[in-house]
């Protein structure tokens, strides 16, 4: 196949996610005021979008809490730089059974299921640019837990997301997900122009070798805008793979803690690494100006 460079590059930074990172590394942003400053300090070395979860400020674990969006909401919008805000609707779909032998009942503990209202309720109250969408169900990482959206519920959300005039960031863990993401696009739930996120290399969804990934990238319809990552010791190869597929670039501290061999990273370390590739590659970092006009997002 022709080679299919993107010349104009977003990247997005992922800022600290959901996942037990903060025992891992102390640049791991817990408070909503690290989470902004850190989502500031990325927008500074490059990034034109940021992707931000919310954490207990007092256990550092993943949270749902209204108040702690809205509060990183607004300092990110206080701040004196421009960045395109894009909050996760990836919680409250978390499903951990019992054992193997007893399933049911669940396990209480990890399981945190909830409506759609509640899924979006943040959304409906910050109203980001984007938010995402996790296109589908999988086996996530180890032991029982299942990461959990019925077709049911990602209608219900992507409609509710779509009236509130925030675009969605589509999640495709694999090929399936690209598939119903056009089935959302025909029926109308999601708009031009479709933003995907291709997520790589998470077990035991997509693998991120460059076959699959060339896969997930072919099934993206030509007329969408799609960006990619991998986790771990791959992410900071993916900016090029992505860019010379076409695509744009996500890192941050959600995917990977490192910025080279035993070097813990901060956001803004990852995003200026991934400029350099980028610009290296002789591609141009495009802000988050460009990246509204391209997405055709509504600032507030």
């Amino acid at each position: 196949m022709p080679l299919a460079m993107n010349r104009d590059v977003f990247i997005t930074c992922a800022v600290t996610g959901a996942g037990d990172t903060v025992s891992r590394s102390s640049h791991v942003p817990i408070t909503p005021k690290q989470i902004a400053e850190s989502a500031i300090d990325a927008a500074k070395a490059g990034a034109a979008v940021v992707h931000c979860h919310v954490r207990d400020p007092e256990t550092g674990a993943a949270s749902r809490r209204n108040d702690l969006y809205r509060e990183v909401t607004d300092r990110i919008r206080s701040a004196d730089i421009d960045v395109v805000l894009n909050l996760t609707a990836g919680m409250g779909g978390d499903l951990i059974f019992g054992d193997v032998e007893s399933p049911l009942p669940l396990n209480a503990k990890g399981t945190d299921m909830v409506g759609a209202s509640e899924r979006v309720s943040h959304i409906a109250e910050c109203l980001p640019e984007i938010c995402t969408l996790d296109c589908g169900t999988m086996n996530f990482n180890l032991g029982d837990y299942v990461m959990t959206n019925t077709p049911a519920m990602l209608r219900a959300m992507a409609s509710k997301m779509t009236a509130l005039g925030v675009r969605p960031e589509i999640e495709a863990f694999d090929t399936g997900h690209l598939w119903f993401a056009k089935q959302l696009a025909e029926e109308g739930l999601i708009e031009d122009p479709v933003l995907i996120q291709l997520c790589m290399g998470i077990p035991w969804g997509a693998p991120d070798d460059l076959n699959t990934f060339m896969a997930m990238v072919n099934n993206v319809p030509a007329s969408w805008t799609f960006s990619a990552f991998s986790i771990g010791r791959n992410a900071m190869a993916y900016p090029a793979a992505a860019v010379l597929a076409g695509g744009n670039v996500r890192v941050g501290l959600e995917d990977n803690l490192f910025v080279g061999k035993g070097q813990f990273a901060t956001n803004a370390q990852l995003v200026k690494k991934a400029v350099q590739v980028v610009e290296g590659m002789g591609a141009r970092i495009i802000g988050p100006e460009d990246v509204r006009k391209k997405l055709k997002l509504t600032k507030r």
